[in-house]
């Protein structure tokens, strides 16, 4: 085990990091295979070897921009091929995302994240999304955005105008993406994360489990995510929201001990990247949670809503944070 200061850890572990090894996908579905409490142990040995255990990094994540999406993704409530109820909304103005963004700041949050239902913005899009990321980092904020596939020169406007990083996630298994979505190819995600990274920006990049997929199927999710080259600096593990009129909604449950392997699994192979509860910590019980901070997660997002999905209220993560003893990254912005 790494026995550096936990700062220096801290600090390591905030730098683009090269893919330490190649994970072929019958090693990932070995680590899944393994005792649950063995596993869980190990992934808690290597978290601890690269990060403060007692740290969780707090993002906020706003829909700016929701609804009417050409993708079908069959498990998102924004696809205009859905019928979900949800109604399609403009641009927020950015005098309304600020005042979020400076609430989500006062009740510690480090990192506000940003999205838009695009398949991809226009250039026009790109300049509108541009002030709004100027606007934000100016409150000392980190900034993320997912805003879909990305042209030639935008994440460059987009990295000039201070994002500190891109979202954009593989969602499942390379080997099933087109039984998921059928409007985009696996490849497409890869050409825009490599797009990216050339432009400089950090990568946050996981996916969603509990879409019926088998457990080699989730084996092949995380070794396509650790393979990437340098890993995500943030991987976002969600669990499936079922929404009433996507073709997922009557997904069968996913058994919480293999959501906690999958983050364990998820540690072990990209050590020094910051895990993610995302979507789905409705439906977590607290103890559930904490196994998941034991397993390796040491982020979640952080406010009362997700995209256009419902996520613990601010109050109740205090609460869950003081049980356990945890506390939240506190960001230093440049300068």
């Amino acid at each position: 085990m790494n026995t550096a200061p936990v700062a220096l850890r801290r600090k390591s572990a905030r730098k683009p990091h090269p893919t330490a090894r190649y994970w072929r996908k019958c090693q990932v579905e070995e680590l899944f295979e393994m005792p649950f409490l063995d596993l869980v142990y190990k992934a808690a040995e290597i978290h601890r070897a690269h990060f403060n255990p007692r740290e969780i990094q707090l993002s906020t994540l706003l829909s700016i921009k929701t609804g009417g999406c050409p993708e079908d993704c069959g498990y998102c409530p924004q696809s205009a091929h859905h019928n979900t109820g949800l109604e399609k909304s403009q641009m927020m103005d950015v005098e309304a995302i600020l005042k979020i963004a400076r609430t989500a700041k006062a009740r510690g949050a480090g990192r506000f994240c940003m999205g838009a239902a695009w398949r991809g913005p226009k250039p026009e899009d790109v300049k509108t999304v541009a002030e709004i990321i100027k606007a934000v980092k100016s409150l000392g904020l980190e900034t993320c955005g997912t805003f879909g596939m990305l042209e030639d020169g935008m994440a460059e406007d987009l990295k000039n105008a201070g994002l500190d990083y891109y979202n954009h996630n593989l969602d499942t298994d390379p080997e099933r993406y087109n039984d998921i979505i059928r409007t985009r190819a696996h490849e497409d995600r890869m050409d825009t994360l490599g797009k990216a990274r050339g432009a400089g920006l950090k990568v946050c990049c996981g996916g969603i489990v509990g879409m019926n997929e088998t457990r080699p199927q989730r084996a092949g999710l995380i070794a396509s995510l650790a393979n990437l080259d340098p890993q995500p600096e943030s991987v976002p593990i969600n669990q499936l929201v079922k929404v009433e009129g996507t073709p997922l909604a009557d997904a069968e449950d996913l058994d919480w001990t293999e959501f906690v392997r999958t983050i364990a699994v998820a540690r072990i192979t990209m050590p020094q990247s910051y895990v993610r509860l995302s979507a789905g910590r409705t439906a977590m019980p607290e103890a559930m949670q904490a196994m998941c901070f034991l397993a390796g997660a040491n982020s979640i997002f952080y406010g009362d809503k997700l995209l256009t999905t419902d996520n613990p209220e601010t109050d109740s993560d205090r609460l869950l944070m003081e049980k356990l003893d945890l506390h939240p990254l506190q960001y230093q912005a440049a300068g």
